[in-house]
């Protein structure tokens, strides 16, 4: 059937559009995509031509795993391309139940509960939890999925200082008489900055000003901790978190995302979290490529301990410029701050130029004045391909000290 061609829009509201993306082209904030595919580790192919990715959440090298690409293959034949309809009309199939099984065993929970995101898991299982008359203490450093779910919640959104567990403290104590329910909502590890909030003294304040934890372990879950079941592991808390999120297309390189916690709040979310209620099930066969991934990760710890050792050489190759990055010593995301937006785009840009894809982030992701180079460090990096990364750096970057 022969195309038709699609006339030019002049309509009043392409006008306003059109001026308002002319702004974000003056303060370099347009961002665009670029096509990767062809993923092998951490090469892929990127414009036509070769690359090295140190841009992705790939932590452990899974997201081109041919065994994990096998399963989910093996998986279309038996259940097809879609679940064609929501969990709890006809969409649930035994792969959703068997991961949500298996998760739960991951993460040393009664239950857990699969949502389609870690974006829809936030914003499905915040509102359902808190309301209208109830206050959210919350990390002003938060990921975007967690405050747009404290928005919706309509509960009271009181924000303390990133990682201020003083200020936090403060917070509770002022509001020591409030009747309603009280939840304190972070990230674990933050994605901007890779920072890890002390989740043992978060779990020792909960504790004290009889508050609720929500904890989202998206950047966490399979890289912290001395098994990969998170930084509630890392911190030795696992049974006293309240409700924690996960991601499945990070560290496990597939897609989706889980809140793990008691039987009850599973239940409770099954039923009133509209995120899950009212959305088609995730394909049956990315359930059964996580699967595979949970195996590959508990029985392949050298990716962990590979992914770490890589951090390190990333962050000390950086220290030789000048540029101590935040985090620990072998923090897998490592921000080197440009400040800048142009200058940080301009970066992204001569970096990818020469094959290497580094995240250019600038606002509204990141704060105004706080553009960076966002590095991550992956399992699937090789030492050649580290080196070829900071001697661009090294010629690129300017030159703070030795």
């Amino acid at each position: 059937m022969p195309t038709r061609a699609i006339a030019p829009s002049s309509s009043a509201l392409d006008t306003l559009l059109r001026r308002d993306l002319a702004v974000l082209d003056h303060a370099d904030l347009r961002r665009q995509t670029h096509a990767v595919h062809a993923r092998r580790g951490a090469a892929v192919s990127a414009d036509g031509r070769a690359a090295v990715d140190f841009s992705s959440n790939d932590y452990l090298g899974l997201a081109g795993d041919p065994r994990i690409a096998n399963a989910i293959a093996a998986a279309l034949a038996r259940e097809g391309t879609g679940a064609a309809a929501a969990r709890l009309i006809s969409g649930t199939n035994e792969l959703h139940e068997q991961l949500e099984r298996a998760l739960a065993a991951f993460k040393g929970t009664e239950a857990a509960l699969l949502f389609s995101s870690g974006y829809a898991a936030n914003t499905g299982a915040i509102p359902a939890l808190a309301s209208r008359g109830d206050i959210i203490y919350a990390d002003a450093l938060n990921h975007a999925s967690l405050i747009d779910g404290c928005r919706l919640s309509r509960a009271e959104v009181r924000i303390f200082p990133h990682l201020d567990i003083d200020r936090l403290d403060d917070l509770l104590r002022d509001d020591a008489g409030h009747t309603g329910r009280r939840w304190i909502v972070v990230d674990a590890v933050f994605s901007m900055d890779g920072d890890v909030f002390p989740l043992d003294a978060l779990v020792a304040l909960a504790r004290e000003h009889g508050a609720y934890t929500y904890v989202d372990d998206a950047h966490g879950t399979g890289v912290l901790g001395a098994t990969g079941r998170g930084s509630a592991e890392h911190y030795d808390v696992e049974r006293d978190i309240d409700v924690a999120m996960g991601t499945l297309g990070k560290a496990m390189g597939t897609t989706g995302a889980f809140i793990a916690g008691s039987q009850p709040l599973r239940d409770w979310l099954l039923n009133r979290a509209r995120a899950f209620v009212f959305t088609t099930a995730a394909p049956p066969a990315f359930a059964a490529g996580t699967l595979e991934a949970l195996r590959i990760l508990e029985t392949e710890p050298w990716r962990r301990d590979t992914l770490r050792v890589n951090a390190r050489s990333i962050r000390d190759g950086l220290r030789t410029l000048g540029y101590d990055a935040v985090g620990s010593a072998d923090g897998h995301i490592i921000p080197v701050i440009i400040r800048g937006a142009a200058e940080t785009a301009r970066l992204g840009a001569e970096l990818r130029a020469r094959g290497l894809l580094v995240g250019a982030v600038r606002p509204p992701t990141v704060p105004l004045g706080s553009s960076r180079l966002r590095i991550t460090a992956s399992a699937a990096h090789t030492p050649e391909q580290i080196a070829r990364l900071l001697e661009a750096l090294g010629d690129l970057l300017p030159r703070r000290g030795s």
